[in-house]
Order: C-alpha cells, then sequence, then structure tokens
C-alpha cells in the first residue's frame, strides 16, 4: 500500500503564534507563516498556496496527467463546480478524505492499485467509496473539460452493493413505534414522529431531519420536502406531497410543540444531526443513536431509517398500489427503481402464470 501523502497542510507550531502552512519539498519540510490564528483565514491561505503551486508547475495549455495535481483537479471542482450544484456539503465531505490520501500526488498516480489503496485505507462501506472515488473521477473530468488537463485517467470503483429487500411487517412496525415511544425523555418526543413520517411518505432520513414547518401546510394537507431555499434536481428528486390522513393527526399534535420556523423533527428546538442508524444483533452492543436503540428494543436486526422508505413502497406494492404510482409517491426518476418493487405486486408475473396453465 502507498505511502498516505498529506501534502500541505496547515499547523500550529510549538511556541511560536498563528497558523503555518507546511509542506514538504525535496525531501525537506518547509513552512510558511499565515500570521493569524483565524483558522479560516487561513485556510484561505492554504487554498491561495496551492493555486500558486499548481500554477507555477503547470505548463502552458493543458497539462499531462504527470504534471497535474490530483489536489489541484479536487480543489478547482470544489472551488468552481460544487458552489452550483445542489447538495455542495455532499461533494465537500466526498473532497476531505480525498485531498488527504492524493495530496501530493500526481493524476497519473491514478491506478486500479492506488484506488484500491484508497479503499483499504478508508475502510468505509462500498457504498460511501463508490460515492468518494466518483466524486475524484467527476473532478478529473472537470478538470478536462476546462482545458487543465489533457486525459482523466479512469478511476475504479469498488462494485455496488447488492440492493437490499430488508423492510418491516405491520407487526414489526408497530414494535418499533412502541419502542420509540418508551425511550427516554426526549427521545420519544421526536423519535416516534421520524418513523411516522418515513413510513408514510417514504422520504430520506436527511429530507425528514431538515424539514422545517414553512414546509408543511397542514390545512391543505401538503407537505414539500424541498429544503427552503434550494432547486429541485432530477438526480434526487424531493417531492410535494399530500398527508395521508393518520400522519396529519400526528403532525398537527407535533405542531403544537413547534416553532413557526423550527424543524419539525427535533430535540428541544435543535436540528438532530443524525438519528442514528442499525442494531447488529449482539446483545452486548448498543444500537446506533437513538433510532438504532429502538430497533434493539423491538428485536429488529440490520433495520435503518433507508428501511422505512423501503417499507413505505413494499407496503404500497402488497396493496396493488400501480408501480408508476409508486415511483411518483417516492420521487423516483428512473422506472427501474420502481420496478424492485414488482415482485410485492399480487399481480406479479401473473399474466406469465396464466400463459404458462395455457400451455
Amino acid at each position: 500500500m502507498p505511502r498516505v501523502n498529506r501534502g500541505a497542510r496547515l499547523e500550529s507550531v510549538k511556541g511560536r503564534p498563528g497558523l503555518y502552512i507546511v509542506w514538504y519539498e525535496a525531501g525537506r519540510q518547509r513552512r510558511r507563516s499565515t500570521g493569524t490564528t483565524d483558522s479560516r483565514e487561513a485556510e484561505a491561505q492554504l487554498a491561495a498556496f496551492l493555486r500558486e503551486r499548481e500554477l507555477a508547475a503547470r505548463p502552458a495549455g493543458p497539462a499531462e496527467p504527470d504534471e497535474y495535481l490530483i489536489e489541484s483537479a479536487l480543489d478547482y471542482y470544489g472551488t468552481v463546480r460544487a458552489p452550483k450544484v445542489a447538495d455542495p456539503a455532499r461533494i465537500g465531505f466526498a473532497l476531505s478524505p480525498l485531498l488527504d490520501f492524493w495530496a501530493g500526488d500526481k493524476v497519473s498516480a491514478i491506478t486500479e492499485e492506488t484506488c484500491g489503496a484508497y479503499c483499504q485505507w478508508r475502510g468505509k462501506a462500498p457504498a460511501t467509496l463508490r460515492r468518494e472515488l466518483a466524486t475524484l473521477r467527476a473532478a478529473l473530468i472537470f478538470a478536462q473539460k476546462a482545458r487543465r488537463l489533457t486525459l482523466a485517467p479512469h478511476v475504479y470503483l469498488p462494485e455496488a452493493p447488492e440492493g437490499k429487500d430488508r423492510w418491516l411487517t405491520q407487526s414489526e412496525a408497530a414494535a418499533l413505534l412502541n419502542a420509540a415511544r418508551n425511550s427516554y425523555a426526549n427521545v420519544r418526543l421526536y423519535l416516534p414522529l421520524f418513523i411516522l413520517i418515513g413510513l408514510y411518505t417514504g422520504a430520506r432520513k436527511e429530507a425528514i431531519l431538515s424539514l422545517r414547518w414553512p414546509q408543511v401546510d397542514l390545512d391543505a394537507g401538503r407537505i414539500d420536502f424541498a429544503p427552503i431555499g434550494t432547486r429541485r434536481t432530477t438526480k434526487r428528486k424531493v417531492r410535494a406531497m399530500p398527508i395521508p390522513k393518520r400522519l396529519l393527526t400526528f403532525l398537527r399534535l407535533a405542531r403544537q410543540r413547534g416553532t413557526d420556523l423550527g424543524y419539525v423533527v427535533h430535540d428541544s428546538g435543535a436540528r438532530i444531526k443524525d438519528i442514528g442508524g442499525a442494531w447488529d444483533g449482539d446483545p452486548e452492543h448498543r444500537g446506533q443513536g437513538s433510532f438504532g436503540g429502538a430497533c434493539k428494543k423491538a428485536a429488529l436486526i440490520g433495520v435503518t431509517p433507508h428501511t422505512l422508505r423501503h417499507t413505505c413502497g413494499t407496503w404500497m406494492a402488497q396493496r396493488g398500489v400501480p408501480l408508476h404510482d409508486i415511483g411518483g409517491w417516492l420521487g423516483h426518476t428512473d422506472a427501474r427503481t420502481s420496478a424492485l418493487y414488482a415482485h410485492h405486486h399480487p399481480d406479479h408475473m401473473h399474466a406469465a402464470l396464466a400463459a404458462a396453465d395455457r400451455r
């Protein structure tokens, strides 16, 4: 596995005030004072320093892969492209570990072996690794299109994880809600509502946690999961949708505890950063966060907040809702995604069975 080169970075130097830009050149450590202790100002100076290095080392016109720094491509992508997308924070989360691993390396260093080394170094789930390396690939292609790079090499992604078919039965959902309602004080005020919104709307975890009361029209019975001030995208479609009657009752009760501009699901008024995840089935282990804790109480293994979304679609299919309508409710942009629920539909393979019976 290649050594992780951290490249230029900010550090404090013992006995000296302020933050320093530290890097290695010709095998020797170099330092440059930023003249400030403010981290944001120092980070701006570091970004300018990296751009200076790139311009100094880059010949006129597009650079060859063995002349162009990976961190330059990532910095350019994060500075120019990221602010124009619907969710720039998502790109920012991916850029951070990429910069740590590839800092100081040229684009020509990207091979199947080094991509595999990145995956080993990160030690994250395949879905996370694919998202991060896909960001690296997008940054290289973006640099090539901007004529900063002559050729964007192939970035090797780990295989996509198999789709999960975990969904809750009615009795499992009831057990999870009961566990949430019997959790400790703060949790039982917000976790049941989170679960109900997930089961009834099929909204993603972040959409529910980001939901504010101005997005909920209790009189008209509609809810809009598009975050305030953002635009809709075709990749991850957020929806304005009618509120099911039973959920509307719970939302009206929750509104009495909320504020005009506050979060619908909140912890004493504060946004919940992460609701938690699954319980692995080991009685010695705690479930991940408040959601995982409720799963442990309900003896539900491998259930995550995303399971609520999958449960919503599955229940609709089992009740005979057309796949097209399920896709509209869940905000699918590709019919192939909705087709994942086909085997739950009561008419699944009905025509094929009838044809076989006529033989």
